[in-house]
């Protein structure tokens, strides 16, 4: 069952990439609409989102879907002028053990809207409290990412593996800024102060679902993000985990069925535990009282 499940994530995610790519040279000729602060929509995501669901649906047509672009977001283009073909896209089966699947079309809108490379889609999908298959596609640079539970993980074919880096002094580390949840900016500004003093820099791709495939693939040691969507990391995750790394919330407890919050990647519990001292030095600093007189 598993093998089937991480065929349809690649035929899905390759459908939403084939969306992508179809617009690509050509940015001005669909409608944007901003969803909240620096967060937009744009007909491509919708479209590209249809293209993945029409294949889930047409073989799994009584599985569960969790998808990031909401009817909200059809509406707003819609009001805005744009021709918008959305259907539902809701919880279709019912009981823990029908599949789950966690789509984002295109992860790293702001990116793709700007024709910068950094941009993907990614389709997982659960069983249960388990993420079990999932794949990644960013098409600008020509990279396929899949793994299953149990079955390993792969970039075009090949197996990979996290890298060996234990020590936060030689670590690169990925990160993404929580810019839908600003009033949590003091305190990911502080940790981010901790963790660039300590390791050897910080990458913000803006796409999720690339800095865990990233991860996966040993081009980074570690990640943490203060506030992602399911649909940011269902297909990374499982992809991390099989290349050999670690993922948790920030407070280092498991994550099952992905739900949206905090995130805190690596390639060994060593450097996991490592980056989350760092993290966590920084929050108790920033809740620390103000010593009398310093203002």
């Amino acid at each position: 069952m598993t093998r089937d499940l991480l065929q349809t994530a690649l035929d899905a995610a390759d459908a939403a990439g084939a969306v992508h790519q179809r617009y690509r040279e050509r940015l001005d000729s669909f409608r944007t609409v901003e969803k909240g602060q620096s967060d937009f929509v744009s007909e491509v995501d919708l479209e590209a989102q249809e293209a993945a669901l029409s294949v889930i649906r047409s073989r799994h047509p009584g599985h569960q879907i969790r998808a990031e672009e909401d009817e909200h977001g059809a509406s707003l283009l819609r009001s805005a002028g744009a021709e918008v073909n959305h259907s539902a896209h809701g919880p279709a089966g019912t009981g823990s053990d029908v599949p789950t699947w966690i789509v984002d079309p295109l992860d790293g809108t702001t990116n793709y809207l700007h024709g910068h490379p950094m941009f993907a889609s990614s389709v997982g999908v659960a069983l249960g409290p388990h993420v079990v298959a999932g794949a990644v596609l960013a098409v600008a640079t020509g990279e396929r990412w899949w793994a299953s539970r149990g079955g390993g993980a792969f970039l075009n074919g090949q197996p990979i593996r996290v890298s060996t880096q234990r020590e936060l002094r030689g670590a690169l580390i990925g990160t993404g800024f929580p810019f839908k949840s600003l009033p949590l900016l003091p305190r990911y500004l502080q940790q981010m102060d901790n963790v660039l003093r300590n390791t050897a820099g910080i990458r913000r791709l803006g796409s999720a679902a690339l800095d865990l495939c990233y991860l996966a693939t040993g081009r980074l040691d570690a990640f943490w993000e203060l506030q992602l969507g399911a649909w940011d990391v269902a297909a990374g995750l499982v992809i991390v985990e099989e290349a050999g790394g670690i993922v948790t919330d920030v407070d280092g407890f498991a994550i099952e069925l992905v739900d949206s919050g905090s995130y805190l990647a690596a390639n060994s519990p060593t450097l996991h535990e490592a980056l989350r001292g760092l993290v966590r030095q920084a929050d108790v600093a920033a809740d620390a009282p103000e010593e009398p007189g310093t203002q």
